[in-house]
């Protein structure tokens, strides 16, 4: 299980390749569409259009997963942080009703400004 006392997601960076959208891709509502995915050594996140599903793999083999869904209508609020000279890293942090600040630390290059674009919108509307 994701420890929720401690949702910090760390060293995520971009990527492209179809693993994790096979992952979540029997969660996925009709219509759902996924905007933007990180991977970290074993878990990943994917933005979709409507929510945040974390994956985390457990065990040995990693065959194990547990998945997390965070709906954008819960998020009261966010901030994002980009990386500086000596800092390699950008972050992105968000408040979720009923359940406190998750924080994503992303590889820098990340595109932050089209994922605040994609949770502002969501948030907003």
């Amino acid at each position: 299980m994701i420890d929720f006392e401690n949702m910090a997601f760390l060293k995520l960076r971009p990527v492209t390749d179809s693993r994790l959208s096979e992952q979540v891709a029997p969660l996925l509502c009709p219509g759902e569409s996924i905007e933007q995915q990180f991977q970290g050594i074993r878990d990943g996140i994917v933005f979709t259009d409507r929510r945040v599903i974390a994956v985390n793999t457990q065990g040995f083999t990693g065959k194990k997963k547990a998945f997390v869904v965070l709906p954008y209508n819960r998020i009261q609020a966010y901030s994002i942080e980009s990386a500086g000279v000596m800092d390699f890293d950008t972050e992105m942090k968000l408040w979720f009703s009923g359940l406190g600040i998750v924080t994503f630390e992303l590889i820098a290059g990340s595109d932050l400004s089209s994922l605040a674009r994609l949770i502002g919108n969501a948030i907003l509307t």
